[in-house]
């Protein structure tokens, strides 16, 4: 049985004792969590620890921050790298053991002016390589896994497909580096994303499902049952954390995920 977890801001309900009581009810395994800059996500502890108590799982974060590991500012990829450290810390507190990140978000893309970013691709990897590296050894200390994500083409320049990111946990070297697969941007940059998923199998940490189109899945043209029977094959045993707009009602909407997916599974 696939186990499904839906992001925080898609459920109903002001806390998310409340949101995991409807999540429960819809078929949903767990919640996975936003984490904002500036400490937000640490500063949330107090919340996070009780819903643990009260049983609420919270097996991810994915991270929601203005800049990312792959900035161009130095200042700022400190930063970035700094919040990371600290949302790994907090979800290995509350008993979860992964958390998302993308090389960046919105900060460049090749396919609008001026075309070439400022800095070259050996710089791009060289800065990612040290933030992974650095990120990476926190997570093995804590028994957690940092899993990247890549965008497609027109959200980062650096990493699109899941080969990209494949290399760049290679080069690190440690198995607490992985690999997320969104199968939104996978519909854009792979060129057959059932195979992309078979060559990437032993990487694979995390994955994210919305439909073609960004809204919840069964609302635009993904093969389902192919690329859910391909996870099951490569003995994917991870969550399908859902991240998506919402066509419809929002509280139907989301309630139908979870029987929409495992009729396909």
């Amino acid at each position: 049985m696939i186990k499904i977890s839906c992001q925080e801001q898609l459920l109903p309900g002001e806390s998310l004792q409340a949101k995991w009581d409807f999540a429960a009810r819809a078929g949903y395994d767990g919640i996975e969590l936003r984490a904002k800059g500036d400490f937000a996500f640490r500063d949330r502890l107090p919340e996070l620890r009780q819903a643990a108590r009260d049983g609420v799982p919270m097996p991810s974060v994915c991270v929601d921050m203005l800049h990312f590991i792959g900035a161009f500012d130095a200042e700022l990829r400190r930063d970035a790298v700094a919040q990371l450290r600290s949302q790994l810390s907090v979800i290995a507190e509350i008993g979860g053991s992964v958390a998302c990140t993308p090389a960046s978000y919105g900060m460049f893309s090749r396919r609008l002016p001026p075309f070439e970013p400022p800095r070259s691709p050996d710089a791009d990897r060289a800065v990612l390589l040290a933030a992974l590296a650095e990120l990476g050894a926190h997570a093995a200390s804590l028994g957690v896994t940092l899993v990247l994500e890549p965008l497609n083409r027109y959200e980062d320049h650096m990493v699109n497909r899941l080969d990209e990111a494949v290399s760049l946990v290679d080069e690190v070297g440690l198995r607490s580096v992985r690999v997320l697969a969104d199968t939104y941007h996978m519909n854009i940059e792979e060129d057959e994303p059932t195979s992309a998923l078979v060559k990437a199998a032993d990487h694979l940490g995390h994955v994210q499902v919305s439909d073609s189109n960004r809204f919840q899945p069964g609302a635009g043209h993904i093969d389902w049952g192919a690329l859910l029977g391909t996870l099951d094959a490569v003995g994917y045993d991870g969550f399908l954390a859902v991240e998506c707009r919402l066509r419809g009602e929002p509280s139907a909407a989301v309630a139908a995920i979870p029987g929409f997916l495992r009729r396909w599974s």
